[in-house]
């Protein structure tokens, strides 16, 4: 099977995200990276795009160039990466639908609600697939605990406890650091600092293994540093369709946690719990029983947890093969395959939905308000 042309744009050199977007999409030999705009300095762009193997006339100064150098050619990309900062997620993404391009957009997908409806509805236009990189989804033993619950496995759920918290953005004397700064300026970040940044991987997680969607929500704000515009620390208290009471806390200054995401889901005849720390592994206890270490790579799981798991029990994948996973449910979709754990732009747009909810009920000392987007009201 031939190799579907990917580009990327930003996730430049001494990104963050980048490398895991790089050696998650060539993981499996589905894609090959053919064009690239890689960094707001177009020289630099090019320069690493080259240095990276893209040939020098799809090494791009920037996005406009690459859409413009991309559109009209008939090996031109499949499949487009936005690893952008937030406030250009909206502009490139909706260009790139609209010329017949799909893509995968870094979360959030947009910085408002509006734009996010926008996007939902190019999407179904155009018939184009918007991706969204809630990469978290994709790690085997989710897909297990997901199927796990979509098959009563645990009953009906009860209550979701979940946080994504860490401690990397505590030291007040880096506050002032480019890469740090930016999450708490509303000029670049959205009306919302960590919630947007990291609460929504966590509140998506919740969504997705539960099968269900956050109707209302509660939610307070600190910003801990004082010259931070935006908040380091939220603890969001939530609702769902079918009745289930969510917690979620996430926070950049827990000195002391390196990257805290887990999640535990209590049902009526049973229980699970998932740490990022240690992704390898599902727990889970039967009402009533002993507690059970669910391994990837052991027999019995369901077919979604093996047919993301590359290598043998008790070796780890880690963070890049479950972008890598995100990449192979894209290259199945692409090719028309069914991949129903692929995240899409409606995903994106209620996380938006959300963290505005979120910002509108901090600001009313926690009122409950309507976290849906009004176009699935």
């Amino acid at each position: 099977m031939a190799k579907l042309n990917w580009g990327m744009i930003g996730g430049g050199e001494g990104s963050q995200i980048g490398p895991a977007h790089r050696i998650g999409a060539l993981a499996d030999g589905r894609f090959t990276l053919a064009a690239a705009a890689l960094d707001h300095r177009p020289d630099v762009g090019r320069e690493y795009a080259m240095r990276l193997g893209v040939a020098a006339d799809r090494a791009y100064g920037d996005w406009t160039e690459m859409l413009a150098g991309e559109r009209n050619r008939p090996d031109r990309v499949d499949l487009v990466t936005v690893a952008t900062p937030n406030s250009t997620h909206f502009e490139i993404t909706k260009a790139f639908l609209e010329a017949g391009f799909h893509v995968l957009c870094e979360k959030p997908m947009t910085v408002t609600v509006e734009e996010g409806e926008e996007i939902v509805r190019i999407a179904e236009k155009t018939g184009r697939i918007c991706a969204v990189n809630y990469c978290y989804s994709a790690y085997p033993m989710i897909r297990q605990a997901r199927a796990m619950v979509r098959a009563g496995e645990i009953g009906r759920v009860r209550l979701v406890v979940t946080s994504f918290s860490h401690g990397h953005h505590g030291d007040a004397t880096d506050a002032d650091n480019p890469r740090v700064r930016w999450r708490y300026d509303p000029a670049m970040a959205g009306v919302s600092g960590q919630f947007a940044d990291c609460g929504i991987h966590a509140l998506h997680m919740a969504s997705f293994i539960c099968d269900d969607e956050v109707t209302t929500l509660s939610a307070d704000f600190a910003s801990t540093i004082p010259s931070r515009e935006l908040e380091d620390d939220a603890m969001v208290n939530f609702r769902t369709a079918r009745g289930t009471v969510g917690r979620l806390w996430t926070s950049s200054v827990a000195i002391g946690r390196q990257h805290g995401f887990d999640i535990q889901v209590f049902g009526e005849t049973g229980g699970l719990r998932w740490a990022s720390e240690q992704p390898n592994q599902l727990i889970y206890t039967p009402v009533g029983g002993r507690t059970q270490i669910m391994e990837k790579g052991e027999a019995g799981l369901s077919d979604e947890a093996k047919r993301l798991s590359r290598v043998a029990i008790a070796h780890p994948e880690g963070f890049p093969m479950a972008v890598a996973n995100i990449y192979c449910d894209l290259a199945d979709a692409i090719r028309g395959e069914v991949r129903d754990g692929l995240p899409r732009a409606p995903a994106g747009l209620r996380s938006m939905a959300a963290v505005h909810a979120a910002v509108a009920s901090a600001k009313a000392q926690g009122a409950w308000v309507d976290a849906r987007p009004p176009m699935f009201r």
